[in-house]
């Protein structure tokens, strides 16, 4: 959804009167939405629950990389669109957070009581 949402031509960003910045915070929260929701996926979809490089890699890559990459694809392919860098900046720091929150739960929810059975590679 937020790819489709990246990339369909929309005439004008409607603007709320009071809330400074409100395109960043749309980028903000779409792209911490993308972390919990891959953070989802791999814990309850696909029951990975120990934390290896290759998943540390991808939750935390993946989120970054397709903000930016939607960006460039903005300003250089989708000719009523722009990308901006500081949308970039929204897009990456959303999905540190949400990777923030989710590996708090984790560890808070998950982790602390089963330490001791996970194998930890």
């Amino acid at each position: 959804m937020v790819i489709v949402l990246s990339v369909i031509p929309i005439p004008e960003v409607p603007q709320l009167d009071g809330v400074p910045l409100i395109d960043k915070w749309v980028h903000f929260v779409m792209y911490g939405s993308v972390a919990i929701a891959m953070w989802i996926d791999m814990f309850f979809v696909r029951k990975e629950r120990v934390l290896t490089p290759l998943f540390d890699g991808a939750i935390f890559s993946y989120p970054v990389l397709l903000g930016v990459t939607m960006e460039l694809v903005q300003l250089y392919l989708i000719p009523c669109r722009n990308g901006d860098s500081l949308d970039a900046v929204a897009n990456a720091l959303g999905c540190c957070l949400g990777n923030i929150i989710c590996l708090a739960f984790y560890y808070f929810l998950y982790y602390r009581k089963n330490k001791d059975k996970l194998k930890l590679g």
